[in-house]
């Protein structure tokens, strides 16, 4: 069964969108079969990619509001070898979600759409918006697993505690499969005291549902969306890629883990 992993916290700017692309691009490295799902209307993870938001012909949105094929709105990223595919996002998902709240299936749009393309790929990633919407409870709906990149600072287990409810009541109404696929810590820097009493509050209380890897505050991680690619392509030997492959490891180390005791 395909493993669909949404990359979730309505809290913005804590690396949501840097890890969509980076763990899909390393999991492709890898060489498993991986689609992107750009899920936010900011079409950042779209733009990440190299390919531009304002001149998509079929994107995320149409697939929602539509039953055009799935082929038809994927783009091929090539790089790093061998590629993913990516489904791309712009503004007209705004348009997606408003059209939702009069469907009777809202909630399971994005799940039937990718039941459809299941077969095609071992690992789907998506990129979901800063807030808990009707987009994100798709993701949500759809995933077996969610995981949360959590800046290490003061409000940070606030904001989780919102979406760890969110998780809770999808599980117990729409998709009893659904779990905290891990918690990442992102944009850390080991100098600053507070990080660490956080980081620290968050392996006490969570243990090991806290990936190992942590994400460094890092230049080429930064650097590399202006340039329409991910860090290891850009920069394959910063500290912010080596990151990102370990994270991958640890992914695919987890869900064979999944695999082994079922």
């Amino acid at each position: 069964m395909v493993n669909i992993i949404a990359i979730a916290n309505q809290k913005g700017g804590v690396g949501k969108t840097t890890t969509a692309v980076n763990l899909a691009a390393c999991l492709a490295a890898m060489k498993r079969r991986v689609l992107l799902v750009d899920l936010d209307p900011q079409g950042n993870a779209t733009m990440g990619c190299g390919v531009d938001k304002h001149a998509l012909e079929h994107s995320s949105c149409d697939l929602l509001l539509s039953d055009i094929p799935i082929a038809d709105c994927l783009q091929r990223i090539t790089e790093p070898s061998p590629g993913f595919d990516l489904l791309p996002a712009n503004a007209d998902l705004t348009a997606a979600e408003v059209g939702l709240i009069d469907s009777p299936d809202r909630e399971h749009r994005l799940a039937r759409v990718l039941e459809r393309a299941a077969q095609a790929y071992e690992l789907v990633v998506v990129d979901c918006p800063p807030s808990l919407n009707m987009l994100t409870v798709n993701a949500l709906v759809a995933a077996r697993g969610v995981l949360i990149p959590i800046q290490c600072e003061y409000y940070a287990l606030e904001g989780l505690s919102a979406l760890l409810d969110t998780i809770e009541q999808i599980r117990a109404n729409r998709n009893e499969t659904l779990r905290v696929e891990g918690i990442l810590r992102t944009m850390h820097d080991p100098r600053n005291n507070l990080a660490n009493q956080v980081s620290t509050q968050l392996i006490a209380h969570f243990k090991d549902k806290v990936y190992r890897t942590i994400i460094p505050r890092n230049v080429r991680l930064a650097e590399a969306p202006s340039h329409g690619m991910p860090a290891q392509l850009y920069d394959p030997s910063s500290k912010g890629a080596i990151a990102y492959m370990a994270l991958a490891s640890e992914v695919l180390r987890r869900q064979q883990k999944g695999r082994n005791a079922a």
